[in-house]
């Protein structure tokens, strides 16, 4: 069986003959907008990053001043990008070298609507305004849904894609950054309309999402996720796959932070991390073996 094939089935719990490991029959592109830069400089939006080469990614917000300082302003104080007038020319030079009969083409949305929210108004002042101005964040997010519609739109008609890595932190270490009836309220419809987007087009959503998010997965699963990655151990795997393991499939679950990356990590730690997480996630098909992120050797 042609890896492609196979990861189809292994997303799709259609008996695939092995585990794919990350990515093998992957091809990642990505969009022309600059939602994170990778030096020191302004994104899209306007907001400030600063490179650091020991940060994740190598690069983090500037604690400078807010894009959004006056949340009822936020109308005048906000540029969104036109997608019309990206470089989807390079998008098109860079599909054209893919072989689509070797690889499934995965386009890259990183920054989701709450990450978005934050890097535009400051951690603090998002998550007191998620609390005390329900409605404006709803405008507020409502228009960055908008933005990304446009953007998943203009993405597959240039590139025709086979599915989209569609990134949102919700958790942290121990539980999401707010309640569940709060994420449902205001988080939960607007990231409905990427997905009924993405499912109009054909194409397969792999929600990113880190941290303890178990209190919403069943949310993730009934809005139409095909996978979730990258399925960090803070959360009960073993449990997530017995109860949604035929409606969705696992991407990940190798524990980088505990595991891989720890210092002193022998090989047979390794093997006995691979071994429990393909014993617990692949049952049935569903499971791509992936770190939870990126290893340093």
């Amino acid at each position: 069986m042609h890896p492609k094939d196979n990861m189809l089935r292994a997303i799709k719990r259609d008996c695939p003959a092995w585990v794919p490991c990350g990515p093998e029959a992957i091809r990642i592109i990505y969009p022309p907008v600059v939602e994170r830069p990778n030096d020191t400089g302004y994104d899209a939006f306007g907001v400030h990053w600063t490179f650091e080469a020991g940060a994740e990614g190598g690069t983090y917000p500037s604690p400078v001043a807010p894009v959004i300082k006056d949340l009822h302003c936020w109308r005048d104080q906000l540029t969104i990008p036109d997608v019309s007038a990206l470089d989807w020319d390079s998008v098109a030079d860079a599909i054209a070298v893919i072989d689509r009969g070797q690889y499934l083409v995965q386009g890259f949305i990183e920054m989701g609507l709450f990450e978005r929210s934050y890097l535009l108004l400051g951690m603090e002042e998002a998550l007191i305004n998620y609390t005390l101005e329900p409605d404006l964040m709803s405008d507020l997010l409502g228009a960055l849904a908008d933005y990304k519609i446009a953007l998943i739109t203009k993405f597959h008609e240039v590139a025709r894609l086979d599915m989209i890595w569609s990134g949102d932190d919700w958790g942290t270490q121990d539980r999401l950054f707010m309640s569940p009836i709060l994420w449902r309220r205001l988080i939960k419809p607007p990231t409905q309309r990427l997905y009924d987007c993405m499912k109009a087009h054909g194409i397969l959503v792999n929600q990113h999402s880190c941290g303890k998010i178990e209190a919403i997965f069943g949310d993730i699963v009934g809005m139409g996720a095909d996978m979730w990655n990258p399925c960090q151990p803070c959360n009960d795997l073993a449990a997530l796959k017995r109860e949604y393991g035929e409606r969705i499939a696992f991407f990940g679950g190798l524990d980088s932070q505990f595991v891989l990356d720890r210092p002193g990590t022998t090989p047979d730690d390794i093997r006995r991390e691979v071994r429990r997480r393909i014993d617990e996630l692949a049952s049935g098909g569903g499971y791509i073996a992936a770190p939870l992120s990126l290893i340093h050797i």
